[in-house]
């Protein structure tokens, strides 16, 4: 890198920076930040490691994109609106000046289409693989979030968008043998994953619990299960899979279980179905009802007839 550490942060991140009063022009030690009378600050934070969230040889642009768009993701799944971000970069010292500045273009990018900027952060070398750590901030009014603890027994279960793509297109990239017009959306969904922000925001006051597909749904699901001590029954039929996804070996495992998505999947009372169906048609995003929540705890997967169908692993582990 023959930027330097300093003239990366002068010349590449600070424009990153622009229109964010708190940022201090990224020449102090913290940002500082002031909520709106009325409203609270929602954080969250994720890391994305080189060889385990995204291949060394993934473009800089898309690994940047990704890594605010799964950050984002979380504040969609809490109701939020973005505020800003901070980011720390842990990279090789032998990393390319075109690398940084495609990264940075990512940022750009991605920071121009959700609306919010860079607070600040740091950025140091390391003998290991890449690591980019994302802490968001976002608002939304006070007592308004959307929890993982909010369900009840009875209620509808729901998710946004199809599920499985993504997850099938990380199968693809790890040599999954698919035909080039088939795989090509499929990894892309992997690639470039949608905050849901606009659903998330018009979900408060409907949903009564939250959260963004990551780990898999059956593991995303059973977190909202222990938050809220329900069980779940989720329909395979009902799931919202795709044609193309349904052609391709080991689909329904990879649409249970496989992560990726980072769509929202939400519970809500059987009588805001009505809503929940006019929401899918101001968005322009279908809303799928795939299950219930019951007494007890787990998440049970059925098919037609009711039968249990068994699932070998819930989703992704770190640990």
């Amino acid at each position: 890198m023959s930027y330097g550490e300093f003239a990366f942060i002068d010349r590449l991140l600070r424009p990153l920076a622009a229109g964010m009063p708190g940022a201090l022009e990224l020449g102090d030690d913290a940002a500082l930040v002031t909520p709106p009378a009325g409203r609270e600050l929602v954080l969250a934070k994720d890391a994305l490691v080189a060889g385990i969230h995204f291949f060394a040889e993934d473009p800089a642009i898309l690994v940047a994109g990704k890594a605010l768009r799964v950050n984002l993701s979380d504040l969609a799944a809490m109701g939020a609106e973005p505020l800003g971000y901070l980011l720390a970069l842990a990279l090789p010292r032998d990393v390319e000046d075109r690398w940084l500045e495609d990264f940075v273009a990512g940022l750009r990018e991605t920071q121009e289409r959700f609306g919010l900027g860079l607070l600040g952060g740091d950025t140091v070398a390391t003998p290991g693989p890449a690591t980019l750590s994302v802490t968001v901030l976002g608002q939304l009014p006070e007592g308004t979030a959307l929890l993982r603890s909010g369900a009840r027994p009875g209620d509808d279960i729901w998710v946004s968008g199809r599920l499985g793509e993504a997850a099938m297109g990380l199968r693809i990239l790890r040599g999954l043998a698919v035909p080039d017009e088939e795989a090509m959306p499929l990894v892309a969904r992997y690639h470039t994953p949608e905050p849901r922000l606009d659903l998330g925001r018009a979900l408060r006051g409907i949903a009564r619990a939250a959260i963004d597909i990551s780990d898999g749904l059956v593991a995303d699901l059973g977190h909202i299960c222990r938050r809220s001590g329900v069980g779940a029954i989720v329909e395979l039929d009902r799931l919202p899979v795709s044609e193309l996804l349904r052609g391709i070996p080991r689909w329904r495992e990879t649409v249970l279980t496989g992560g990726d998505d980072y769509e929202l999947l939400f519970t809500a009372d059987a009588g805001d179905r009505t809503a929940i169906a006019a929401l899918s048609r101001t968005l322009d995003l279908p809303l799928t009802r795939i299950g219930r929540t019951t007494v007890g705890e787990g998440v049970r997967v059925v098919d037609a007839a009711g039968r249990d169908i068994p699932i070998v692993a819930s989703g992704w582990r770190h640990f």
